[in-house]
């Protein structure tokens, strides 16, 4: 077993990674860019190294000669590469090799062959695993390519062959928008991997995403179940489950076997997950799958396989990684109940799942829930990464009983200082349909007017908030009184910027009386405890003049000076504006040019992904604020639209 081992990565997978390191008595070093001097793994590592010069990836975490200087200087013998970053980078693992160290992970000959979707369709239908039915040849003529798809059927996907995360991917359902189509994927692809070349592949109808976690050790490989990842919003997973529901004994074999062929067609050595595209529409059937990727690295869902075999993986790396064989025999690995994962992110949902920056100014999650997470409360949420804040991990004796305990702990979940996706984690986990096992990749696109409605506070909530605002939760056994009568006293907070004022006569340290609008609802104390109405007081946190309810997944509330009649600028749709911090990617405008409503202008680059910019009217350009290239903060003027009426 390793004595030190270098994490080439940050957040909740180097947190993990130390967790298991500890446990076994490895120390770890952690490395940090200027943005993460102070974050979680830094503290946890035993030894931290600052590499790059800027927060940015491509300045920090990506700098491989930096990373190996790092492990050589503290004396590490292994580099763990996390997911993400460097960990599918071939040319980095014949670095660490060269370097005489180990890398936790598969070898560059591996990953190179699964790392072109075309190629790794070749090579596994050489290996006897099933394949979706398209083209992956090289050819990328345009003619040819409608050609093949006309022969392989509409609807088709074409998809880019060095893609993930659903860039360079498009779905055809007809010839006559297949060109249109192939140009726009191309483009895309060539954006995002430097490479326009696809591939065609038939369209599942009612599609599901269930992936079987491999382990090999070079030369032979076990399975260690299968995960369904089929709840997806635009190609990304949020909430992921093991084992998958309505799996048959027969399909799970022929799945497994599957996926260790396909392992053991490259020799694959460490953590792998083989991704097959299900046909769901008529239940499972041992002839309806078919082989989409392989990840040549630890998965982010990881835990719920874990949670379910019992197995530690990164301990399983570690000790392959060290020299030992494979841990236990395919016979030796079992299910035991059922897991769940929700992901949850700083984002706006109502904004159309907009990464949010912020500091937490409180984090709690509930006890006996797994929550593997990369920051603390006081932490920021950056621009630079990715903007999770954790996976709350479930586990029960059945799914039914598995997703009752989701359900919990994101309600009792707290989150405050910036906004999550947590109510609509919430609103999946209660979803009828989702609790059936009637999950396929476009359930979320199907109802989610209702599960991104943001929810509602009630009267209570509010006078929750204004009792913190008017320091009214413990007040002392003389508070409220004047000399003839009860205090009267208000006070002026908005939820989502629109403003209410809060009045209350307060009767004694045990009881209020509150209006609201017309609304009027009593408080009272008994014990520690107060009750307002029907509602047992929550917990509430304030940060500056932030207040937050931790009722229905975390209403925030702000504080207003009543003597501040300044609204701020209204918005008239003359300014296009950084929605957060990021890269200028491209402009598209130019002074003078007439544009439409809904015409994309600019697109900034924040938090891992492209966003597009666009016009909020008809009009005319009349002026460009920002060049490509310029790394810009919030609410930074981009484009500049005559004023409305204004003669060109």
């Amino acid at each position: 077993m390793f004595h030190k081992i270098l994490i080439a990565n940050r957040g909740e997978i180097a947190c993990r990674v130390i967790e298991t390191a500890r446990r076994l008595g490895v120390r770890t070093v952690a490395v940090y860019s200027d943005a993460d001097r102070n974050a979680k793994h830094v503290a946890m590592a035993d030894e931290a190294v600052r590499i790059g010069h800027g927060p940015a990836p491509a300045d920090s975490y990506l700098l491989q000669d930096e990373i190996l200087t790092a492990a050589k200087m503290t004396g590490a013998e292994g580099i763990h590469p996390g997911y993400g970053f460097l960990s599918e980078n071939p040319d980095f693992v014949e670095k660490v090799e060269a370097a005489g160290l180990a890398f936790i992970g598969p070898s560059a000959t591996a990953i190179r062959a699964m790392g072109l979707k075309d190629a790794a369709k070749v090579l596994m239908e050489e290996a006897g695993v099933p394949v979706v039915p398209g083209y992956h040849g090289s050819t990328q003529d345009a003619d040819f390519l409608a050609e093949q798809a006309a022969a392989i059927g509409y609807p088709v996907l074409i998809k880019a062959v060095a893609g993930g995360g659903g860039k360079g991917m498009r779905l055809v359902e007809e010839a006559r928008t297949f060109a249109d189509a192939l140009a726009s994927a191309q483009g895309e692809a060539t954006t995002a991997f430097g490479n326009p070349a696809v591939l065609i592949e038939k369209y599942i109808q009612k599609p599901r995403h269930i992936e079987v976690q491999v382990f090999g050790d070079g030369t032979s490989a076990v399975h260690l179940l299968e995960r369904d990842c089929s709840l997806q919003r635009r190609h990304q997973k949020v909430i992921e489950e093991a084992p998958a529901p309505g799996m048959t004994p027969e399909m799970r074999q022929a799945m497994g076997e599957a996926a260790v062929r396909a392992a053991e067609a490259i020799g694959y050595a460490g953590a792998g997950t083989v991704e097959f595209i299900v046909d769901g529409s008529d239940g499972l059937r041992s002839d309806g799958f078919w082989f989409m990727e392989m990840n040549t690295r630890l998965q982010v869902e990881h835990p719920v396989t874990e949670a379910i075999t019992g197995v530690d993986l990164v301990e399983w790396q570690l000790r392959v990684a060290s020299g030992e064989g494979l841990p236990c025999a395919q016979e030796e690995l079992q299910i035991t109940g059922h897991a769940f994962e929700a992901r949850l992110y700083a984002e706006d949902v109502p904004k159309g799942f907009l990464p949010a920056t912020g500091t937490l100014s409180h984090l709690v999650f509930p006890d006996g829930v797994r929550a593997d997470s990369g920051v603390r409360a006081g932490d920021s949420i950056s621009p630079w990464y990715d903007p999770m804040i954790a996976k709350v991990i479930v586990h029960g004796p059945t799914r039914g009983a598995a997703l009752r305990q989701l359900d919990d702990a994101l309600a009792r979940t707290e989150v405050a200082g910036t906004v999550t996706n947590l109510a609509f984690l919430g609103a999946l986990a209660r979803h009828a349909g989702f609790a059936a096992g009637e999950v396929d990749t476009g359930l979320i696109a199907r109802d989610l007017d209702r599960l991104a409605a943001a929810p509602e506070p009630g009267v209570a909530h509010r006078v929750a908030a204004a009792m913190v605002a008017l320091d009214l939760i413990a007040p002392g056994p003389e508070t409220g009184f004047t000399l003839w009568a009860d205090l009267h006293r208000s006070v002026t907070l908005a939820w989502q910027g629109a403003p209410f004022e809060a009045t209350v006569a307060v009767e004694g340290p045990d009881a209020q009386t509150w209006t609201i609008g017309e609304a009027s609802v009593r408080a009272r104390r008994f014990g520690q405890d107060w009750q307002i109405g029907d509602l047992r007081l929550p917990t509430v946190a304030r940060a500056g003049e932030q207040i937050t309810v931790f009722d229905r997944y975390g209403l925030t509330f702000t504080l207003l000076d009543p003597l501040d009649r300044d609204g701020g600028a209204v918005g008239d749709g003359n300014l296009i504006e950084a929605p957060m911090p990021g890269l200028v990617k491209a402009i598209f405008a130019t002074a003078g040019q007439e544009v439409k409503e809904g015409d994309r202008l600019a697109i900034l680059e924040a938090m891992k992904m492209e966003h597009s910019l666009l016009a909020a009217r008809d009009g005319t350009v009349a002026e460009i604020l920002a060049q490509t290239g310029d790394q810009v903060e919030a609410g930074a003027a981009l484009v500049r639209l005559e004023e409305a009426g204004t003669d060109a």
